[in-house]
């Protein structure tokens, strides 16, 4: 026969602190790095590094100079960005 499971202690876990959100901005890619990695002017003229998220990765998203793309940047570093959106020719912003 087996026995009942003894009934755990509920352990009182420490709050984890909550990740700050990332800023969304809209910019064009101006040039192109190897490895995924693009030169992105944003809409207010700074240029910030950027690269491809994963899930355009995995569809394989093509982006080339003069796409309209829409970044997330982390409020710690306003120089790096990740690309997470491109818009097609045409599109208006979402």
């Amino acid at each position: 026969m087996r026995r009942k499971p003894s009934p755990k202690p509920e352990v009182q876990r420490p709050a984890l602190p909550t990740k700050e959100a990332p800023l969304e901005v809209y910019g064009m890619v101006q040039q192109v790095f190897p490895s995924t990695t693009f030169a992105v002017e944003l809409e207010n003229g700074v240029t910030v590094l950027a690269h491809i998220a994963g899930r355009l990765r995995r569809h394989r998203i093509k982006i080339l100079p003069g796409d309209r793309v829409e970044l997330e940047i982390s409020p710690y570093d306003l120089t790096k960005g990740r690309i997470v959106y491109r818009y097609r020719a045409g599109e208006a912003r979402r």
